[in-house]
């Protein structure tokens, strides 16, 4: 006998509506919530010059370094159309968030330069872009309605980028140029003619420095163009600059910029230092040799208070001074008197006191003169030509 079991419709479909959230939940991201987006809370909504305002923030990028401004002629939902320039940024604060992404700070109170509505303007530094604006009102400061867009409206209708490179120059410190190519639509009603943009570079987190450029043409309502205006920074710059393009009171679009260090600068200077000492020595040894003194015949320096030296030529070409002359002179003449010495006692010794009788010894070469013909007494000299005589008393 076989016993068939059925399971009740109600347990059947309870079964399957299990079986489906079973596998819904293990999709991938099909349950995933959300990001939160970042927020902003004020302690107070109004305060005046002087006082201050608690900012918590949650929602925040982790580890984030924030700034916090109070700006003028912006609304929660518009935001600040004229960036950082409408805000006080001398009383601004930085703040970096926790490992939660939220915060708590204080914010000094000061009139920004533009009036009011105004907002406590909070903005990520590095990293993705975020920001959040909260209304706040500043006691005692003037307050104008912004002024709504009329007829033509731009907007940016696709991303934006740097064309152009860098040359040679400007690895010497040229400044570095590029071409903002932006494409651009018109959603106003009415056409928009030459229209005048303003272009800013920042570099880190200062305020972008704006210049006015002017688009030659005409944008039909509905219509689009694509819009080409230079970008040039200072001779010198390197590092992370952030190019923007306002058009009126609103930031169309963003653009980042990596300009590399000008190393030919740096080899420059290094060169300099190296030629420059060297050039200074050449100088110098010329001066040396033009202050240097005449140079006589021979080739030796004469001067007024240089003594002239007296020179000789010996076989060969030798050169002799004074003093080694004067010392050869009497070398060669003391050899000359001991030739003469020795020659006169190898022929007839020379008398001495013995034979003589007398105590003196007279000179070996002078002895008494046999000439007949010479007075009595008188001596003479040996004659060079023979052997020296001997006199008689």
């Amino acid at each position: 006998m076989n016993v068939q079991r059925t399971w009740p419709r109600g347990c059947a479909s309870a079964l399957v509506l299990a079986l489906a959230c079973a596998l819904l939940g293990a999709v991938p991201g099909a349950a995933a919530e959300p990001e939160p987006k970042p927020t902003v809370t004020l302690s107070t909504s109004r305060a005046g010059t002087g006082g201050s305002v608690t900012v918590t923030g949650k929602g925040w990028r982790p580890r984030a370094l924030l700034m916090m401004l109070v700006c003028g002629q912006g609304t929660p939902a518009a935001g600040v159309p004229g960036g950082t320039n409408s805000c006080a940024n001398a009383e601004g604060r930085a703040v970096t968030t926790g490992g939660d992404g939220g915060f708590r700070k204080r914010l000094p109170v000061a009139e920004p330069p533009k009036p009011c509505p105004c907002v406590v303007h909070v903005a990520t530094v590095t990293g993705e872009k975020a920001a959040v604006d909260a209304a706040f009102k500043v006691a005692g400061h003037p307050v104008k309605p912004l002024r709504e867009p009329r007829g033509g409206r731009l907007a940016v209708l696709a991303d934006t980028r740097l064309d152009g490179s860098s040359g040679l120059l400007t690895w010497f410190g040229s400044p570095p140029s590029r071409q903002l190519v932006v494409t651009v639509g018109n959603l106003g009603t009415a056409p928009v003619r030459n229209p005048v943009f303003q272009v800013g570079t920042s570099h880190g987190v200062f305020a972008p420095q704006w210049e006015q450029q002017q688009w030659r043409g005409t944008i039909a309502p509905g219509a689009k163009a694509r819009i080409r205006l230079p970008v040039e920074l200072p001779a010198g710059a390197h590092g992370d600059y952030l190019v923007s393009l306002r058009y009126g009171s609103d930031v169309l679009a963003e653009q980042p910029w990596g300009v590399g260090r000008p190393w030919g600068v740096t080899l420059f200077w290094v060169l300099l230092a190296l030629v420059v000492p060297a050039a200074v020595f050449r100088v110098g040894m010329v001066a040396v040799d033009r202050l240097r003194p005449a140079k006589g015949p021979g080739g030796r320096p004469q001067g007024r208070h240089r003594t002239r030296r007296v020179t000789a030529a010996l076989p060969g070409g030798t050169r002799l001074t004074k003093n080694a002359l004067l010392t050869k002179n009497a070398l060669l003449a003391k050899a000359a008197l001991l030739r003469r010495t020795d020659t006169a006692a190898a022929d007839d010794p020379a008398p001495t006191s013995r034979d003589t009788g007398s105590t003196s010894t007279g000179l070996p070469w002078f002895t008494p003169d046999t000439d007949p013909g010479a007075p009595a007494g008188q001596l003479s000299a040996p004659s060079d030509n023979g052997p020296p005589t001997k006199g008689k008393p």
